[in-house]
């Protein structure tokens, strides 16, 4: 079943898959209604199935001690595609959906991590809104909610506002986890009722900018402190009373205009493979499930792209190529054969001019059939920059941002692109704001590398004392205030926007001293040695060629593929991005083990 932003597999009937896509175009609507937006994206291409009754969905539900948990939905995200799951016999099945669907669409959405209590606040808010095909009944508060928090107590709202991701309270279950999460349910609801979270903007920039306390920046922001938002919030849950809003529902969504089309068993059993792909605890057995259903049906297009994806995952690139290209000869209008594809290209490197422009080609043709794949962009980017395209490697990742705003990664190498296209002060920007990612191991990469740019403007001023003008760019910058994304000519001489004049005005070019480049090395993990830890050596041979890549501290590395770096690891594959050390060795940028 296609809608025009959805597509929904399912086999419980054609009814209930029309059903499904309404239900999710009209949260769709919604959302954009609540975060005043005309357009509203999806940082990755999201695929729908609807199972028929809970037999169905436990072909897919998590596993525990070996066996299926109980779901009535679930969401699996990844960098390529989502997937969200629903079991069409349960009566709870959206709460949970909606809550990970309304994250994905921050992420889609939002220009920065917004903190936990704000995102699981608005995901909470946003699950429990009630829709029918006229309207929707926004800000209703669940009865959990007044039950959770008169039975287990309140955490002060100045201890609610300083959790983050990494903090105990957030990652682990438990009564804590559950307040935190009723209590931030609670209090954007509030914010919303009394119209009040549009103030939050300045609560966040009096905190971020300013350097300012809680206290401080709620008084700003509400006119209150915190304590004094504890006594608020604990009268607006003993009265038990709150506003919630009616929304019409657009009059173009009509369920009867979605296309459908007829799935064989054999797609059924490749689309639940191809979530086993997606996650961890059916890895053992999905590249076998993949091949069952090719014996049956050796032509079949989701199978072939699927086991493309699962050899590509587990390291296997030869068979991956394989079976992606017999699925480009099946289908060659399917965006995710040419995205699979580039990535076996790319991880089959070193890469010379030929190769390297063929995995340019083939992101191209994936992004030509979707326009919205914002790791396709990213790839792309990377690759223009590795072969010398700046601008290009500019243009492209500042897409992939833009479709994904919240993806620190993509930020970061769009922050790389920019040093490399002498734009120092560009790179700057980004690289301060990524001081603070969510994700510690970026955050020190973002740290390394604002002393990095911030050396080399330096060099480049020294360096072009006494030239004025070195040659001017069009660029696209991320307004720090308001999130727009605006066009400014940038001097490459210091990097400085400057308003656009003469296009006669004569130019001058100079070549300017460059860091070292980053470097790509794709081999075999021979040894660690941890001898100075927390630094670590490694060393990677690649051919006849061995590099020893210095890890500067081995628990904040960007890691790629393992959940932390370990001293243990031997004749293992992996690939690098490193940069060139006077000695002859590297410094490692990250790290991916395959």
């Amino acid at each position: 079943m296609r809608s025009p932003n959805f597509s929904v597999m399912t086999d419980a009937g054609e009814k209930k898959g029309r059903e499904v896509a309404l239900h999710f175009e009209q949260m769709r609507s919604v959302f954009g209604t609540l975060m005043e937006k005309a357009e509203v994206n999806l940082s990755v291409p999201l695929q729908i199935v609807a199972f028929r009754n809970t037999k169905e969905i436990r072909q897919v539900a998590p596993l525990f001690n070996g066996k299926p948990t109980e779901i009535a939905g679930l969401f699996q995200g990844g960098e390529d595609r989502s997937f969200i799951m629903l079991d069409m016999s349960a009566d709870n099945a959206w709460n949970a959906v909606f809550h990970e669907y309304a994250h994905r669409l921050m992420d889609g959405n939002l220009s920065s991590h917004p903190d936990p209590w704000l995102e699981e606040g608005f995901a909470e808010y946003f699950s429990s809104i009630e829709v029918d095909n006229k309207e929707a009944r926004v800000g209703k508060i669940p009865v959990e909610t007044f039950l959770i928090l008169r039975q287990l107590g309140w955490m002060r709202v100045s201890d609610l506002l300083r959790v983050q991701q990494n903090t105990k309270t957030y990652n682990e279950s438990g009564d804590h986890r559950t307040t935190f999460y009723a209590e931030s349910s609670l209090l954007v609801h509030y914010l919303y009722d009394k119209k009040l979270l549009g103030n939050m903007s300045v609560y966040f920039q009096a905190l971020r900018e300013q350097k300012k306390s809680i206290d401080q920046s709620l008084q700003a922001a509400l006119g209150m402190t915190a304590q004094q938002l504890d006594a608020v919030l604990a009268n607006y849950l003993r009265a038990g009373q709150y506003r919630y809003y009616r929304l019409p529902m657009p009059a173009g969504i009509v369920a009867a205009q979605f296309t459908v089309a007829p799935m064989t068993a054999a797609d059924g059993r490749a689309i639940v493979a191809a979530i086993h792909a997606h996650g961890m605890d059916y890895q053992d057995k999905v590249i076998g499930e993949f091949e069952e259903v090719l014996k049956a049906d050796p032509q079949n297009e989701l199978a072939l792209q699927g086991a493309g994806f699962a050899c590509l995952r587990h390291g296997e690139v030869d068979q991956a190529s394989d079976y992606l290209r017999r699925a480009e000869q099946r289908n060659d209008k399917d965006p995710f054969v040419h995205y699979y594809y580039a990535m076996v290209l790319s991880r089959q490197g070193p890469h010379d001019g030929e190769s390297s422009a063929e995995i340019k080609k083939e992101l191209e043709a994936a992004i030509a059939l979707d326009p919205k794949m914002a790791d396709a962009y990213s790839l792309l980017g990377a690759a223009q920059a590795t072969s010398g395209e700046s601008e290009k490697a500019i243009a492209t990742l500042t897409k992939a941002v833009k479709l994904a705003p919240a993806n620190d990664r993509y930020l970061f190498n769009l922050g790389n692109a920019y040093l490399a296209n002498l734009k120092p002060d560009y790179a700057i920007q980004i690289f301060r704001s990524l001081q603070s990612s969510v994700y510690p191991g970026l955050a020190m990469q973002a740290n390394l590398a604002l002393a990095e740019a911030s050396h080399f403007r330096a060099d480049m001023k020294s360096f072009n004392s006494g030239n004025s003008r070195s040659g001017n760019a069009k660029v696209e910058v991320r307004d720090e205030k308001t999130g727009e994304w605006v066009e400014e000519r940038a001097d490459a001489t210091d990097g400085k926007a400057e308003p656009a004049k003469d296009a006669s005005e004569q130019e001058q070019v100079v070549q300017l001293p460059a860091g070292p480049p980053l470097r790509f090395l794709k081999g075999k993990l021979i040894a660690v040695d941890c001898s100075a830890a927390p630094q670590a050596v490694m060393t990677v041979n690649s051919g006849a060629k061995s590099v020893k890549v210095h890890v500067q501290d081995s628990g904040h590395i960007v890691l790629i593929g393992a959940d932390k770096f370990s001293c243990d690891w031997k004749d293992k594959s992996v690939s690098v991005n490193y940069r060139d050390r006077a000695d002859g060795d590297g410094d490692a940028v990250s790290v991916e083990m395959q």
